[in-house]
């Protein structure tokens, strides 16, 4: 995932994200990152920065690591279902 790579800025999760042409906007993300930082999923760090005001970057939290790892679980289970619902129905 995007913030599992290191620690990362918040366009940067938009220009991944925008990439992979999953459209978010910052009224959307920042939200977003705020209750996984407020559920103890993500941590961040101020740094400052030569162009302009300190930029907050974000990094994902071993609560974080674990909470992904059951989700990629779940996803993976989801993708598997639905792929042998589409085959019997195609048969």
């Amino acid at each position: 995932t995007i913030v599992s790579k290191g620690d990362t800025y918040s366009s940067d999760i938009i220009k991944e994200m925008k990439d992979a042409k999953l459209i978010i906007v910052e009224g959307t993300l920042y939200p977003l990152l705020t209750r996984l930082k407020n559920a103890g999923l993500l941590s961040y760090k101020w740094e400052e920065s030569t162009l302009g005001p300190p930029r907050k970057y974000y990094r994902i939290t071993d609560e974080g690591i674990s909470f992904l790892s059951d989700l990629v679980t779940t996803w993976n289970e989801l993708v598997n279902s639905v792929n042998i619902i589409n085959k019997t129905n195609l048969v």
